[in-house]
């Protein structure tokens, strides 16, 4: 279960419904998720005493999704979700044009009491819904405080996924290998100011070269002791070979375990299959529930293509009823899966195939948030500049060492682990993958989701256009699912308020 509250603020008159900005930890939401995330600026900075010749402003532009008669989700350029009920909208609503607080009995007084009033604008301005006039102008920076690694144990498998993006060329990575590469690493991290490391330990099948991952692992935990540095520690697997003895010592290690679940049955075995040409779906479950018979919660990591996502709506009721955490990841084409069309996203498709399996999570909404979780790319906890770390906070390394900016472009290198500081040298390269801000996007420039779309993968948009700073080919896909996101988060917010404490109102 997720760690994160939900803050109800109520006077009687005005209702604001909120996830607790100290409980946004993107870890605890998805094992995987590889987002530079932005932080807002914290309510701590924000001055909370109204001035009386200051103009105070609706930090737009604001997406507002009906919930019920009287609530509703509001999504700012720099909040997470929030749900108001409609006094509360209209007060936010009065400073859709820059405008001075104050009391004013013509548009107040016969319906709100002005105490009420002041102390719900205050909370408005610790969410960050209604600033200064002066702050409307994002004020998003990169602050990342996570070097995340990948670690390709080894490019062998005993799956054959017709998405896969490895050559199978370069076999097992050696342990001198892997110890150099975290010591390369943590030189990194060390070097530009980084207060935790992430390590993936990725394939190929990582299980295959499992004593490798506890070495491997407990060397980490050395080198971030001796620097003073946080450690995390994934495992990204198929699931098929894990066995109680990989799970008990994962516990021991403190690694988490992310498994690839495409769907049940057929909608799984159509794209993860064995050599021989089996299905693996039953054996991927039958490892979920091993893992959640230990006490082992994975992270559920499902691929959408146009093969499986007529399956979604019965995977994620599988899920939900299991309180999973999990994500929802597009299909992306490499050289090696472009001859198998009918993986291609089709917009109506899988737009339809989307929405059907949000309709099964909003008949059974969990405890925990899914802002990480329901769509491909978009973190929608905080905004971002950029759709994810690669060149920014991202090393992958092969299985001989050598460096490379994303995983799904392995074959272009740019340094190895013998670089006193392959970070840097990841920055500064100018070939292959450049992740463009959202803001240098001339087609996402003024999009209302700019923040939190930042327009798709990079790698992919290149793909399809041949540039890098071009919008996501999928966005169509994206513009007509992220108001239910928003609207199911909302639906979640306001079933749980009732759950908690109410809070006193800031005075």
């Amino acid at each position: 279960m997720s760690d994160e509250n939900i803050e109800l603020v109520s006077n009687g008159i005005f209702e604001i419904i909120s996830a607790s900005q100290k409980a946004q930890s993107v870890t605890s939401q998805c094992g995987d998720c590889d987002c530079a995330c932005v932080p807002v600026i914290p309510a701590e900075q924000q001055s909370l005493l109204l001035s009386s010749d200051t103009a105070y402003v609706l930090n737009q532009p604001i997406q507002t999704i009906p919930l019920t008669d009287n609530y509703y989700a509001v999504l700012g350029q720099e909040t997470s979700p929030v749900v108001l009920n409609g006094d509360a909208l209209t007060l936010a609503n009065h400073f859709r044009q820059p405008t001075l607080w104050e009391y004013d009995p013509s548009i107040w007084s016969s319906a709100w009491n002005y105490k009420d009033a002041l102390s719900t604008m205050k909370q408005m301005l610790a969410l960050h819904l209604v600033v200064p006039e002066n702050q409307s102008v994002p004020t998003l920076i990169e602050n990342s405080t996570t070097l995340s690694a990948w670690l390709h144990l080894t490019d062998r498998c005993n799956l054959r996924c017709v998405y896969c993006y490895l050559s199978h060329t370069f076999g097992n990575m050696s342990l001198p290998t892997g110890n150099a590469a975290i010591d390369a690493t943590f030189r990194s991290a060390t070097a530009n100011g980084y207060q935790r490391v992430k390590f993936k330990y990725a394939g190929g099948e990582p299980l295959l070269r499992f004593p490798l991952v506890t070495k491997l692992h407990q060397y980490a935990q050395t080198l971030a002791s001796q620097n003073g540095l946080n450690l995390d520690g994934v495992i990204l697997s198929n699931g098929t070979l894990l066995t109680t003895e990989h799970i008990k010592e994962m516990q021991l290690l403190g690694l988490r375990l992310m498994i690839s679940l495409d769907g049940l049955e057929n909608f799984h075995d159509c794209q993860r299959s064995y050599a021989n040409g089996r299905g693996s779906a039953t054996d991927t479950i039958q490892a979920i529930e091993l893992a959640l018979e230990y006490g082992l919660i994975p992270d559920v990591s499902i691929t959408v293509s146009g093969r499986n996502v007529d399956g979604l709506p019965e995977l994620l009721d599988w899920i939900i009823k299991r309180d999973l955490p999990f994500s929802l990841n597009f299909y992306r084409e490499s050289n090696f899966s472009a001859p198998y069309t009918d993986l291609r996203l089709e917009e109506d498709k899988i737009i339809i195939g989307v929405l059907a399996a949000y309709k099964i999570i909003e008949s059974n909404l969990p405890r925990r948030s899914l802002l990480a979780s329901l769509i491909d790319r978009a973190n929608f906890s905080m905004p971002h500049l950029r759709t994810c770390s690669v060149g920014q906070s991202y090393l992958v390394f092969d299985s001989i060492g050598r460096v490379a900016k994303c995983q799904m472009d392995m074959n272009r290198t740019v340094t190895d682990f013998g670089d006193p500081d392959p970070l840097t040298t990841v920055r500064e390269n100018d070939t292959g993958i450049c992740n463009v801000k959202v803001d240098e996007k001339a087609e996402c420039c003024d999009c209302l989701w700019r923040y939190w779309c930042t327009g798709g993968c990079s790698l992919m948009a290149y793909r399809a256009t041949g540039h890098y700073d071009a919008k996501s080919p999928n966005c169509s896909i994206y513009r007509a699912l992220y108001p239910e996101v928003v609207r199911l988060e909302g639906l979640r917010l306001l079933k749980y308020a009732d759950r908690v404490k109410m809070s006193r109102p800031i005075q």
